[in-house]
């Protein structure tokens, strides 16, 4: 491999009886901070950077024409900046630092992947960048492609890793559920956004960005018996979901994205079984615990390994001339937090993968979080 790694060795000392200390790789810690808590997450971070491997802001969103926009504000010159104070203390505490570029209109992203003129130059464009910012690599979040898009996202990754030189290529992907889970009759064709393979071949690191389950695994939905369940990431499915990829994938270079938020949703039963949930918004935890303090409610962990409650809002008064008050849909409030990001790093440590990934530092994560975050090794 170009970018060298230790590898964990077993080795007998010249001379001695003793075994010398096995080396073993620590867990790698990356993280988002999003351009739109820009401040907050960089202040929240910065005392913390001992725990990561790398910082991945939320920097770059390509335009539809394929320029590169700066959202995080890395162009400007004030040494003041928010920005440059992350790339001063990322560069003192040696925390890569690894910008994310942002794209999320399906149809630009297939009119332009598909264009090999307009690909190289997107290539060319964003490998000049990280080498002129002095960036330790650069982070590639491409979501809503088409599968037609497939083979010309794999020929833009390899085009971006032959010009990033000794650069790291991030790659952050989408979950994909094993299609035993994920259906009742598994279709003869299946048609998928991202090529594993090539993703493996050109990719340092692999992201998979393992949270929104919602009702995504019907086997999981099942065995819930009954009661609520719409996970952020249950951790039994993100270790469906990693076991799946590390077929194709090496677990070298596999990362569990984890979440720090949750969703509140109101719901109903369905007449034969199940219910139907309609998303509400999405929130913090501090968010949940605030309303649950409110509610007089004790939030508990349920089957996924995360925290929730359900509670009934305040009857809707009745509307003149209705004839009665309607009651309001039940809610439900779900959310990750800090157990269950600890949960994400022993299951990574026990799938022998690289480590994990977190979205979103902005200052609105469980508190608790720092402290079950593993020392990065100096």
């Amino acid at each position: 491999m170009r970018r060298a790694m230790l590898i964990g060795v077993l080795l007998l000392l010249p001379g001695s009886t003793h075994a010398a200390v096995r080396v073993v790789n620590p867990l790698e810690i990356s993280g988002w901070i999003p351009y739109w808590r820009e401040a907050t997450g960089t202040v929240d971070v910065i005392p913390h950077l001992q725990d990561f491997t790398a910082i991945m802001p939320f920097g770059y969103v390509v335009q539809n024409d394929g320029s590169l926009s700066d959202a995080f504000g890395f162009d400007a010159t004030s040494s003041t900046s928010t920005a440059n104070l992350l790339r001063v203390t990322t560069k003192a505490e040696k925390v890569k630092l690894i910008p994310t570029v942002m794209w999320s209109n399906g149809a630009a992203e297939d009119a332009i992947l598909k264009s090999g003129p307009r690909r190289r130059a997107l290539e060319t464009r964003i490998a000049d960048l990280a080498k002129a910012q002095g960036f330790s690599g650069i982070n590639i979040d491409f979501e809503n492609k088409s599968a037609s898009s497939r083979p010309y996202f794999s020929l833009f990754l390899k085009g971006l890793y032959a010009r990033m030189g000794q650069k790291w290529v991030y790659c952050s992907i989408e979950p994909r559920t094993p299609p035993s889970s994920a259906f009742d009759v598994i279709p003869k064709t299946l048609d998928y956004a991202n090529d594993y393979t090539a993703i493996n071949r050109y990719c340092d690191r692999v992201q998979i960005m393992a949270y929104d389950q919602g009702a995504v695994d019907l086997r999981l939905n099942a065995a819930a018996d009954g009661q609520p369940y719409i996970p952020v990431a249950d951790t039994a499915w993100v270790k469906k979901v990693m076991t799946y990829a590390a077929q194709t994938i090496s677990k070298r270079k596999l990362i569990i994205g984890v979440a720090t938020y949750g969703y509140e949703y109101d719901f109903s039963k369905l007449s034969q079984s199940g219910y139907r949930y309609n998303l509400d918004w999405a929130l913090n935890p501090g968010y949940a615990t605030t309303l649950a303090g409110e509610l007089g409610i004790t939030p508990s962990r349920n089957s996924a390994g995360e925290m929730s409650f359900v509670y009934t809002p305040t009857t809707t008064p009745a509307i003149a001339g209705a004839a009665a008050a309607v009651a309001p849909p039940l809610h439900i409030v779900w959310w990750s937090d800090a157990q269950a990001i600890a949960d994400k790093i022993t299951l990574a440590r026990s799938l022998g993968i690289r480590g994990i990934a977190i979205f979103k530092l902005d200052g609105g994560e469980d508190p608790s979080l720092w402290s079950v975050l593993p020392r990065r090794a100096k």
